[in-house]
């Protein structure tokens, strides 16, 4: 069984996409479509900064909703600034 190739609008290249959608809703279906597993995996880490940064209760419909908003924005489905987290790149 050979893997699954979409065009990564995050990335801009073919790559290897996700095994499912990552959401049972349009967004999580669009994001199947588009987006790659390795800017998927780029979003999860960016995601653990900002839930720890704000202290996002994702059991909470207003914190669902916000990391709902944060995924569309880091992904380019929404215009807007992904949320500033405390978290700096170590000096290389």
């Amino acid at each position: 069984m050979s893997e699954r190739m979409v065009q990564c609008r995050k990335l801009g290249k073919l790559l290897p996409g996700l095994p499912k959608p990552p959401y049972r809703n349009a967004l999580g279906q669009k994001i199947y479509e588009e987006v790659s597993k390795e800017a998927w995996d780029m979003w999860l880490h960016e995601s653990v900064r900002i839930i720890n940064t704000y202290r996002v209760d994702l059991a909470s419909k207003e914190g669902q909703q916000f990391m709902l908003e944060q995924t569309k924005v880091f992904f380019g489905y929404e215009e807007g600034d992904l949320a500033a987290t405390a978290w700096t790149p170590p000096a290389s």
